[in-house]
């Protein structure tokens, strides 16, 4: 940070840099974080110029689904700003007189004064901007805040073109124009142009995981969000099926209607086109796989949670499954009940075939909420193949919507390949019976 600092024409010597600091890896190691960390911000600003540096470190500095709120050591910083409302959180229509660290954020957003922000349009990387401002106030000359800010707007993730055809990096160029006018910034059209393509790589960075080389990969990313906005899953021995299971089909439903080219921009021959085009095509391969693999997992658990209901609505997945791998003994574990399929179904193409090997040998990445591997699916798959397992998809969407039995479901399934599953079940839980009685 001193190194950026310095080379902005700021006070690269500054003791409240040490303070900043301190502040930045507090807030980013909470006990929700798991994939936006320290580690992440140094990816992300990896490579980039000071400007780019410095976004990369104070763009996911408020995360406010993650953090339950923002973070104590940071509220006093924009607590004068926003205020609590009824749909959420609202920057403050009351405050009276200009502010110029406010305005400033609010021109490059796009904000105004009584807008309530959304979580799913700015609403971190505005307050996380605006904390930047205020912070480094002081330390950067103010068209160094701008641009960092600026870099900042550009991290709101997944935002296809405007009806009139504008991307939101043109829409981003246009307002930091106006502003170096309106807040004397002193940016010429050049300096303006040569910010946005810097954010345009800061984004593209913050979002580099789409473009993983293998879909393990970036199946990993995935299962690190996966518990930052489901804070039940963080406890791997108590969460239920119906936990597990929503957490699940929040992620399936995210990525199952994204579009690469809402993930990754252009602007300016920034990346140049062949770049671009890659990191498209990995990233719908990406995608499919993600698709592919969360729904063929979405019908495993609905199995499990259906016939858990023969017990109790509520019950834990690892009294099911067993415990994961490192946590205690691991006496009783499903998997190793499932029956051997002796025709096992091969996956047709090279998706399937992709997801067929993650479900069966796992990720290549450690979760700490959950298995690598996935022996459910896998037994499900290997014995009826994909297409008939999809085929009860849609059943169960009406069974996680109460709009079909538990019973009814299950009886979708091919008989024999249900009475594997339920045997294997029914041997694990009198393991457990026989454990309490052997007390």
């Amino acid at each position: 940070m001193k190194d950026a600092v310095a080379a902005l024409g700021g006070d690269g010597s500054s003791a409240q840099l040490a303070g900043m600091a301190e502040l930045i890896i507090q807030s980013m190691t909470g006990p929700w974080r798991s994939f936006h960390t320290p580690e992440h911000i140094f990816e992300v600003g990896d490579g980039g110029s000071p400007v780019e540096v410095i976004a990369a470190l104070f763009h996911d500095l408020v995360y406010v689904q993650v953090d339950s709120g923002i973070h104590v050591n940071l509220a006093r910083y924009v607590a004068p700003y926003v205020r609590e409302g009824a749909k959420g959180l609202v920057i403050d229509p009351m405050r009276e007189g200009s502010d110029q660290d406010l305005d400033l954020v609010m021109d490059l957003f796009g904000f105004q004064r009584g807008q309530v922000l959304s979580p799913f349009a700015g609403q971190n990387e505005f307050l996380s901007a605006l904390l930047a401002v205020r912070l480094l106030g002081g330390i950067l000359p103010l068209p160094a805040l701008a641009q960092v800010a600026a870099c900042i707007e550009a991290t709101i993730p997944f935002r296809a073109d405007l009806p009139d055809g504008r991307s939101c990096s043109t829409v981003l160029l246009q307002r930091l124009t106006q502003a170096s006018l309106d807040h004397g910034l002193g940016l010429s059209d050049a300096q303006c142009r040569e910010t946005v393509v810097m954010g345009v790589k800061v984004s593209n960075r913050d979002v580099g995981n789409f473009a993983s080389e293998h879909p393990s990969d970036f199946l990993n990313n995935t299962w690190n969000l996966i518990p930052e906005t489901n804070h039940e899953l963080l406890n791997a021995d108590t969460y239920t099926v119906k936990g597990y299971r929503v957490s699940l089909q929040k992620m399936e439903g995210f990525l199952g209607f994204l579009q690469p080219g809402v993930v990754f921009r252009q602007f300016d021959q920034e990346p140049s086109n062949e770049e671009h085009a890659l990191r498209l095509r990995m990233a719908q391969s990406n995608l499919e796989v993600a698709r592919l693999y969360l729904r063929l997992k979405l019908v495993a658990i609905a199995l499990l949670e259906a016939m858990s209901w023969r017990l109790v609505q509520e019950v834990s997945l690892a009294s099911i499954m067993g415990k994961l791998p490192g946590i205690g003994d691991m006496p009783f574990q499903l998997e190793d009940q499932l029956p051997l399929v002796a025709q096992p179904y091969i996956g047709q193409n090279e998706c399937e075939i992709t997801v067929l090997h993650l479900l069966e040998d796992g990720r290549s990445g450690e979760s700490t909420h959950d298995s690598k591997h996935s022996p459910v699916a896998s037994y499900l798959v290997r014995s009826i193949g994909v297409s008939t397992a999809l085929s009860l998809l849609e059943r169960a969407r009406l069974f996680f919507a109460n709009q079909l039995s538990a019973d009814d479901f299950l009886a979708s399934l091919d008989k024999p390949v249900m009475q594997g599953l339920q045997r294997a079940v029914i041997h694990v839980l009198d393991q457990r019976v026989q454990a309490l009685r052997d007390l």
